[in-house]
């Protein structure tokens, strides 16, 4: 709790005990009763007096405080001294739980804010020396020593550390650097010391640019906050005036025809009114319930733009997915080696190895990586690259030949045909076929479960394109379980699906684009709502998505349209909730039928249910 919150609570606390002790006592001198009340009115209400006046020095009425401050004052003027008190007391107490539970929101994205660099090192003169991260240079070596934040995006030049992420991403698992490997600004150094050189200014670091999009995410507002506040425009001048009307007009109606005005019952009724009427629990509970859902994502390392598209990704009713890097790794690697008879696996990955030694191409970077082993570079000799087909070399005396089926069948080969989706490398000794490898890239452990737990969300269909070859993506498709899947696309053909889609959907469906970020952006703008996925470092993904994902899990996916739909429910439950016990508190108040204490509850009290509920959006446990 705060020193304000404390502050408050103590004259919560003060001015209850004084409001039970007096209306315990009885007082029958004129004039001292509604003396002694004003001192707890006054301190409990003080500062609700002051914003009615400066609000309507200001031109800025009809609010909460001025219907607070008219129904307090005109109790206590006839005479309702426990009840005008106990109005602005009950009121109080309803702003400090919404003040606890903004506190509470706000946590979840301080706790993200915090990954702000406080300070870079900078070696000078040998001795290294604590500078603002903005004044670093591109190109400077910085110190970052065990326990500080990362300060500025940049490539390790010396040292190993594990990095914890947590702030970013959501996920407690720590990360292994060495020297040569990319390290982004926010994260947390928990071991070694590491000597990094920058690869661009403060300014344009992603520590930077998620900080920026996160402050700004309150701009951006929903429909449903767009609508509560222009009802809450219109709402209470009206309520204002029906309340001044239901004060005059019953009693000058009863004058006129003959009978007792009844003033004080009449102005009781208009008062009892105001303060039923009183719209805190929309226009607080509202902004709230988007506001704790924006936290909760944060939490687990997704990053909303702003409410609208919270509210957006709850009505997709079509999730598209690029396949590279969403579904799979994106890394290629050896799925499967088959020796032809007479060969071994070992003779066939190496002789693959040797004669791929010198390219460049990821299909040699993947066969290395699976032989595991230093290459003897005197072993080879008389290289060949045959463009489109793949390569020859003479490996300890011996040919080998390794590509595609093009060159086994330029040689006169005979090869098998592999009977799963990939890259085919074949490989040939000395005019043998000696068997194949397929290189792949690998399918998430997880993206099968992923696409059940976004069907299971709610989300009608799973799309997923990819420039990839036919044979290849649907089986990735048939592995993870998508509804349809489009192949040998580009860029611009990504676009053009996903603009069929926009033309088929409902007129309330959503359709969201997943993809990396970075070859996407174009889609990732186009569709209703682009989602922009593992963009940890990615500029192009913070920039070009509307929520983005700080790792490459798939299942986050699933998580933020759960965050997104319980956020929507828990705001369609407090308009509900509280528009039809004021409503109904409002009619009965007109009849009489009901007194201020209930008046009290139609606002304080739903308003503290209203932001209870609103608070329960800050954790999401699915």
């Amino acid at each position: 709790m705060t020193k304000k919150q404390k502050k408050v609570l103590i004259r919560i606390i003060i001015a209850a005990v004084l409001t039970v002790i007096l209306s315990l006592i009885e007082i029958d001198i004129p004039y001292v009763k509604p003396v002694l009340f004003m001192i707890p009115y006054l301190i409990i209400g003080y500062d609700i007096l002051r914003k009615a006046v400066l609000g309507i020095v200001h031109g800025e009425v009809f609010d909460e405080n001025f219907l607070m401050a008219a129904a307090t004052v005109g109790a206590i003027a006839l005479g309702e001294y426990v009840e005008g008190t106990a109005v602005m007391l009950f009121y109080q107490i309803g702003e400090l739980f919404q003040s606890y539970a903004v506190g509470k929101s706000r946590r979840n994205i301080t706790a993200l804010m915090d990954i702000r660099p406080d300070y870079a090192n900078v070696e000078q003169d040998g001795v290294l020396v604590q500078v603002d991260p903005e004044e670093v240079a591109t190109g400077t070596v910085i110190t970052v020593q065990p326990g500080e934040k990362v300060p500025i995006d940049g490539v390790v030049v010396e040292g190993m550390s594990a990095l914890n992420t947590s702030a970013l991403t959501g996920e407690s698992l720590p990360r292994e650097v060495a020297q040569g490997d990319e390290v982004i600004s926010g994260c947390v150094n928990m071991s070694g010391v590491l000597r990094m050189r920058t690869t661009r200014e403060f300014g344009e670091s992603t520590v930077s640019k998620i900080l920026d999009l996160v402050e700004n995410s309150s701009m951006k507002k929903s429909r449903s906050e767009n609508f509560i506040t222009r009802f809450a425009r219109y709402y209470t001048p009206a309520v204002c005036f029906g309340a001044l009307a239901l004060a005059v007009l019953p009693p000058v109606i009863n004058l006129l025809m003959g009978q007792s005005a009844n003033w004080s019952q009449w102005v009781i009724r208009a008062l009892t009114t105001l303060v039923i009427s009183c719209p805190c629990a929309l226009v607080i509970s509202i902004p709230l319930s988007f506001f704790g859902g924006i936290g909760g994502a944060s939490a687990k390392g997704i990053l909303v733009k702003g409410s609208n598209y919270l509210e957006a990704l709850s009505k997709t009713s079509c999730l598209v997915c690029d396949k590279t890097g969403t579904l799979t790794k994106g890394v290629f690697a050896v799925t499967q080696l088959v020796p032809a008879q007479g060969s071994t696996e070992d003779e066939v990955l190496e002789a693959a190895v040797y004669a791929e030694h010198y390219s460049k191409h990821p299909i040699s970077r993947s066969l290395k990586e699976a032989y595991g082993r230093e290459v003897d570079a005197a072993r080879i000799s008389d290289v060949e690259e045959i463009g489109g087909h793949g390569v020859t070399a003479l490996v300890d005396g011996r040919k080998v030949a390794v590509g595609n089926r093009k060159l086994m069948e330029q040689l006169a080969i005979a090869y098998k045909i592999p009977q799963q989706a990939g890259t085919e490398v074949h490989v040939a000794i000395d005019g043998r076929y000696a068997g194949y490898l397929l290189i792949a890239d690998v399918v998430k452990p997880n993206a099968g479960k992923a696409v059940s737990a976004i069907k299971a969300a709610g989300v009608k269909k799973v799309v997923m394109l990819t420039g990839d070859a036919r044979n290849v993506a649907d089986a990735v498709a048939m592995e993870v379980g998508v509804d349809v899947v489009k192949s040998e696309l580009l860029p611009a053909d990504k676009v053009a699906e996903v603009e069929a889609l926009l033309a088929d959907k409902g007129r309330k469906e959503k359709i969201a684009f997943v993809g990396d970020g970075i070859n996407d952006a174009p889609v990732l703008s186009r569709a209703d709502l682009g989602i922009a996925m593992g963009a940890l470092g990615a500029d192009a993904a913070i920039e070009a998505a509307d929520i983005v994902l700080m790792d490459d899990d798939p299942e986050k996916i699933a998580t933020a349209i759960g965050i997104s739909r319980k956020t929507l429910r828990i705001v369609y439950q407090n308009i509900v909730f509280a528009l039809a016990v004021k409503f109904l508190c409002l009619a009965l108040g007109a009849f009489g039928t009901i007194n201020m204490w209930w008046a009290i509850f139609a606002d304080v009290g739903v308003m503290i249910i209203a932001v209870l509920n609103a608070t329960r959006a800050l954790s999401y446990k699915g």
